[in-house]
C-alpha cells in the first residue's frame, strides 16, 4: 500500500536504538488508507483463491527466492531498525525463509480435499473435507524479530490463499515495508495481494477494525487483550502470540556445561528480547551452584554493543530498560542473590547481562516477563518440583529439559504445561517449520508454523454427495413408521455390542 496510496500528512520516523539516530520518515496510516489497502488485497485475493495450490507454490517460492537474493539488504534493514548484531538478522532471516518454504510446498497437501467415513447412518453418501481460505488476514507485527515472527502469519496465510495485510511494529516499518515491496517485484501479477501500512497503536487498532477476516497478532498479553475487544466488535477471528516466561529444568544427571551454554544464549541473545527466551531456570540442589558458576562463567564473558563482535545490541525499546532494573531491584529486595550484575550500573541502551539466584518465586522477575538479558536459577529439591514450579507461571510458551537420557527428557517435556519443549537444547522448534507454535495462558492462544498453522488461515469445509438412495431415510417425513423403527432397532443394536 506505502507504493501506491497517496501518503497521509501525517508521519513518523524509525530511529537507531543504539545511537537515536533517525532512519526514515514513515506515514501514519489511519482507517481510510486501511480501507483502500483491504480492498485492493480482497480484489487480488478472488484471483489469487483461484489459482491451484501448485500455482501459487511457484508464486511464493519465487518470491522466496527473490527474498534470498535480498537477504544482506532485508538483514541490513532487520539490524539497523532493532539494533541486533548483523549475524543474529541474518539468522532471523534464513529462518523466515525456511518457513516460507515450508508453507508454500506443503499447503497444498494439508488442505487439499481430503476423503472421510461416513459411518452406518450415512453409507449411501460421500464425505469430503477441504479448506477454503479466510479473505484477507491483518497481521500485526513485532519489533524484536521483525522478519522471523511476522512471516510465520504472511506466509502461511498466503500459502492457504488469503491476502495480508501487514502492520509492523512502529520500530520496524521499514523492515516491513521491505518485505511487501519485494513481493510486489517477485510476483507483480498480484500487486496488493500483500500490502503494509505503518502507524503505532491506533493503525493497529484500525486494521482490527477494518473488516479483515482474521487477524494475527505478536505482542505483549495487555495489548492483546485491547485488540482482542476490537475485533469482538465484529466476531473477527482472532490469532494471539503474547510472548513468555519460559523455564529450564536442569536434572542432577545433564551435561552442566552444554546446559550452561545453551541457558546463556537463551537467555542473553537478542538482548533478551526473545518471548521463548529463557528467563527462569530450575536446577535440582546437586547441582545448583555448580551450574551458577558456569552460567555467570559465560555470561561475564558477553560484550553487549554496537560494534560487529558485539554478543547482543541494544535494548530496541528504551523504555524496556526500566523494566529490567525494577524486575532486577524487587528481586534484590526479595532476597535474591546477583551472582552476575552490570559492572557500570544501568545506564541503557545497552544492558550487561544479570544471572539471579534464590529468586523469590513471587517476584516479578519469576512471574512477568523481563524482556531482557537476565536469568534466574533456582534450586529445587527434584524434578518432580522443578516441574510444578516451571508449570506454575501464568504464560505457558516454551519451555526446555536438561537431563542424561532422551527417554526421561521426552517424559518431562510431556508434564509441561507449554506449547513447544525442546530437550538438550533450547529454542529448538523454532527452526522446524513443521511444528506447531503458540501458547495459553498470557502466552495466547492459536498456533502459526506447521500444518496447524496452515489450518489457522483456512476455513474447514464439510461436503457430502449422495450416492444412492438411502435403505431407511430418517430424514424424510415420508418413512413409513415400521421402517424407522427397524433401523432404530439395527442400529441401537450395533451401537449396544461390547
Amino acid at each position: 500500500m506505502t507504493r501506491t496510496t497517496p501518503q497521509p500528512a501525517a508521519t513518523f520516523v524509525s530511529r537507531a536504538p543504539a545511537t537515536g539516530e533517525v532512519l526514515a520518515a514513515h506515514p501514519v496510516h489511519g482507517p481510510a488508507e486501511i480501507a483502500r489497502a483491504v480492498d485492493r488485497g480482497r480484489e487480488a485475493q478472488v484471483r489469487w483463491a483461484a489459482l491451484p495450490a501448485a500455482g501459487r507454490r511457484a508464486l511464493l517460492l519465487r518470491w522466496k527466492h527473490r527474498l534470498a537474493d535480498e537477504l544482506d539488504a532485508v538483514a541490513g534493514a532487520v539490524a539497523a531498525e532493532t539494533g541486533k548484531p548483523r549475524q543474529d538478522a541474518e539468522l532471523e532471516v534464513l529462518l523466515a525463509l525456511g518457513h516460507l518454504d515450508w508453507a508454500a510446498r506443503n499447503a497444498g497437501r494439508v488442505l487439499g480435499r481430503r476423503r472421510a467415513r461416513t459411518g452406518l447412518l450415512a453409507a449411501h453418501q460421500t464425505a469430503s473435507l477441504v479448506y477454503r481460505p479466510l479473505g484477507v488476514v491483518g497481521v500485526l507485527g513485532p519489533w524484536n524479530y521483525p522478519v522471523y515472527t511476522p512471516m510465520g502469519s504472511i506466509g502461511y496465510a498466503l500459502a492457504a490463499g488469503n491476502a495480508v495485510v501487514f502492520k509492523p511494529s512502529e520500530y520496524t516499518p521499514g523492515t516491513g515495508v521491505l518485505l511487501a515491496e519485494s513481493f510486489d517485484a517477485a510476483v507483480p501479477e498480484y500487486a496488493g495481494l500483500f500490502g503494509v501500512v505503518t502507524g503505532a497503536g491506533r493503525t493497529g487498532e484500525a486494521l482490527a477494525r477494518s473488516g479483515v477476516d482474521k487477524v494475527a497478532f505478536t505482542g505483549s498479553p495487555g495489548t492483546a487483550r485491547k485488540v482482542m475487544a476490537v475485533c469482538a466488535e465484529r466476531l473477527t477471528p482472532f490469532l494471539a502470540e503474547c510472548g513468555g516466561k519460559d523455564a529450564v529444568i536442569v536434572a542432577a544427571d545433564a551435561d552442566l556445561d552444554a546446559a550452561a551454554d545453551a541457558i546463556v544464549w537463551g537467555a542473553m541473545s537478542n538482548a533478551g528480547q526473545t518471548c521463548a527466551g529463557v528467563e527462569r531456570v530450575y536446577a535440582v540442589r546437586e547441582v545448583h551452584a555448580a551450574l551458577c558458576r558456569r552460567v555467570v562463567e559465560r555470561a561475564r564473558a558477553l560484550r553487549p554493543g554496537a560494534g560487529p563482535d558485539a554478543s547482543y545490541g541494544p535494548m530496541t525499546r528504551p523504555a524496556q530498560v526500566a523494566v529490567v532494573q525494577r524486575h532486577v531491584a524487587q528481586a534484590l529486595a526479595g532476597g535474591a542473590r546477583a551472582e552476575l550484575a552490570p559492572p557500570h550500573g544501568w545506564e541503557g541502551p545497552f544492558v550487561a547481562p544479570v544471572v539471579l539466584a534464590d529468586v523469590p518465586e513471587d517476584s516479578a522477575a519469576m512471574t512477568e516477563e523481563t524482556f531482557g538479558p537476565v536469568v534466574a536459577v533456582n534450586a529445587v529439591a527434584d524434578l518432580a518440583e522443578a516441574v510444578r514450579r516451571a508449570n506454575a507461571s501464568r504464560y505457558a510458551l516454551g519451555a526446555a529439559v536438561f537431563c542424561g537420557g532422551r527417554r526421561t527428557g521426552a517424559r518431562i517435556a510431556a508434564r509441561l504445561r507449554a506449547g513447544a519443549v525442546s530437550v538438550d537444547s533450547v529454542l529448538g522448534f523454532a527452526a522446524v517449520p513443521a511444528l506447531p507454535f503458540g501458547g495459553c495462558g498470557d502466552s495466547g492462544f492459536g498456533r502459526i508454523h506447521g500444518a496447524d498453522g496452515l489450518r489457522a488461515f483456512a476455513a474447514p469445509q464439510s461436503v457430502t454427495v449422495r450416492r444412492f438412495a438411502a435403505p431407511f431415510d430418517l430424514t424424510s417425513f415420508r418413512t413409513p413408521a415400521a421402517v424407522r423403527a427397524r433401523a432404530v432397532a439395527l442400529v441401537r443394536g450395533l451401537h449396544r455390542r461390547r
